[in-house]
């Protein structure tokens, strides 16, 4: 293969593909070249003047190379892999650093592997992370547990990639001995360490960096991105559909542009389909933020391959791999010719590659298990006084606040009419446990009836939301029934539900499919009152995140981030 690719080069013989009298994207140097690009045996031979045995003309085209992702979960697009890929590889994405940390999060490593197999013969090459926190708390009921000697015994298998995002950072500053054995397995594999750590600064910061972690995708503030920076962390960019930092594209200067890669970290299919990938996050930081457009396009695609040590990619130039994007232009970014190892696999937004045969091992089906069936009074929250902890959210924020409101009882249960309240509910539905947590949600805005997901970051238990204690009941049965998904019961008895088949987080349908009755069930929530600053389910599946701050609802209680413990619900 050597020798081919030497004589192509040399054009002492016809390159397979050229691409030519292409502008193109000189990522080492950050300017615009001109020529043709010369691809054999799926890897660029050459810049310059070729003839190729097959020629595209790109010269109302600008050349760049293939987008990386540098931290997604799929799961979070609601899709198989086969149909993430479908979506995400026309907008011109290559590759993928994926944490399965949703699914293995219920099915344990089978759920890892099945990323694996849904992954290996797509034209995206999907860089697989072993999830480092499985659960995210030892605070709420999982699917599995991924322990200290769990990883030690997977870290090294040839398609783990890497170790992903380490989100107990209490556990790494507080050296937790099981954490510490993660992260020594991750170092004697030889294998990257990806980071979450949200507003850490200071020594507890170095403490953290001390346990051999590269990158962040939490940051928020300017002096969080330049400690990090400081201290030899990559920071992403995050342009994902709930949770999003594309802000931080502001505090990108001449002197750090080379530590910033982008990400998406969980970016819905519907997205994907309307808006983009990180074709979108280009977009916005060009046209919004007003970005060098090649210092953007060198955040999306060689500082992430130097990040994550990807030789021979991010870059056009010889023996780096023909993954490459031809866009119209270097503010729209729109994909008109993607190619991948040196083969064209879409145009124009379309794939050219079927997806339609899918890889589903019955370790990742029916996966929704409830105790008992569900009644109405499993949902009467009773108080001895009138002074609650309601949690709160801003809209397109995954941070919840806490508020001290006054509430009053009827029939042994809390009152919501006349007030902006909700209730809200975990139901367990790995273990059998029968745990139901409850708590209240203010300023939603639903009303007469429940919706509810069997998406719940990160352990994945039913949450529920409503003012109708019977729909409630009726919302986790029909999620039970359906092996998970999204709902909707109204008031009066009628259901609407769209199955997430695949671990009670993923459709196994086609994205065209899924996403038109994914709208119509948005569409309904919004009709029944959902404040439209919430993705009306997504937003939602966040309420349980009980690594992100403040207040968060487990199955097992309500849990105050900040303080790391529980908390009751009365004042």
């Amino acid at each position: 293969m050597l020798k081919q690719l030497i004589t192509a080069a040399r054009r002492e013989q016809k390159a397979e593909l050229v691409l030519k009298n292409a502008t193109y994207a000189d990522v080492f140097s950050g300017v615009l070249r001109h020529g043709d690009i010369a691809i054999t045996g799926g890897k660029i031979v050459g810049v310059g003047q070729y003839d190729g045995l097959e020629e595209i003309d790109c010269s109302a085209l600008v050349v760049l190379p293939g987008y990386i992702d540098g931290h997604v979960h799929i799961e979070s697009s609601q899709l198989s892999p086969e149909e993430f890929a479908s979506l995400v590889v026309p907008r011109g994405t290559s590759a993928v650093i994926a944490d399965p940390h949703e699914i293995t999060n219920v099915c344990g490593m089978a759920g890892c592997e099945y990323i694996y197999g849904a992954s290996k013969n797509l034209p995206l090459d999907v860089f697989l992370q072993l999830p480092s926190c499985v659960p995210a708390t030892p605070f709420e009921t999982s699917g599995a547990t991924l322990s200290g000697q769990d990883v030690e015994d997977n870290i090294g298998s040839p398609h783990i990639f890497g170790l992903g995002e380490f989100m107990n950072y209490p556990g790494v500053i507080n050296c937790d001995g099981d954490v510490l054995k993660k992260l020594e397995a991750a170092h004697a594999a030889g294998k990257i360490i990806d980071g979450h750590a949200p507003s850490v600064s200071g020594c507890d910061l170095n403490a953290y960096l001390c346990g051999g972690i590269s990158t962040d995708h939490e940051c928020t503030l300017r002096e969080e991105v330049e400690e990090k920076i400081s201290k030899g962390m990559y920071v992403h960019i995050r342009h994902g559909s709930s949770t999003q930092n594309l802000s931080n594209a502001q505090y990108i200067t001449q002197a750090n542009a080379r530590r910033f890669i982008l990400c998406t970290d969980d970016r819905h299919a519907v997205d994907l389909m309307q808006k983009g990938h990180i074709d979108d996050a280009l977009r916005h930081m060009v046209q919004d933020y007003h970005i060098d457009p090649l210092t953007a396009v060198t955040c999306a695609t060689l500082n992430a391959a130097e990040c994550y040590g990807l030789k021979w990619r991010g870059g056009i130039a010889p023996f780096y791999k023909a993954d490459l994007v031809a866009v119209d232009n270097l503010s729209d970014f729109n994909a008109k010719i993607v190619i991948k190892d040196g083969k064209v696999v879409a145009r124009e937004g379309k794939p050219l590659f079927d997806t339609s045969k899918r890889y589903l091992p019955e370790a990742v089906l029916n996966t929704v298990r409830l105790k008992r069936p569900l009644v109405p009074d499993d949902f009467k929250i009773t108080l001895k006084g009138g002074r609650v902890r309601a949690i709160t959210a801003e809209p397109g924020s995954i941070v919840t606040g806490c508020e001290t409101v006054e509430v009053k009882s009827a029939g042994g249960d809390v009152a919501l009419d006349g007030t902006d309240l909700l209730k809200l509910a975990v139901v367990e539905r790995h273990k059998l446990t029968g745990n139901i947590g409850l708590g209240l949600f203010k300023g939603y805005g639903f009303k007469g009836g429940a919706l509810g997901i069997s998406v719940a970051h990160d352990s994945h238990n039913i949450i529920l939301i409503g003012d109708d204690n019977a729909a409630m009941a009726a919302a986790a049965n029909a999620l039970k029934e359906a092996g998970g998904g999204m709902v909707i019961a109204e008031s009066g008895g009628k259901l609407h539900v769209l199955p997430l088949d695949i671990g009670g987080l993923m459709s196994s349908g086609s994205a065209p499919q899924f996403i038109k009755e994914s709208a119509a069930m948005l569409d309904r929530a919004y009709a029944m009152g959902v404040n439209r600053g919430y993705e009306a389910f997504m937003s939602l599946a966040f309420m349980s995140l009980a690594v992100i701050p403040k207040l968060k609802l487990l199955d097992t209680g309500l849990f105050d981030v900040e303080k790391f413990s529980f908390t009751d619900l009365e004042v």
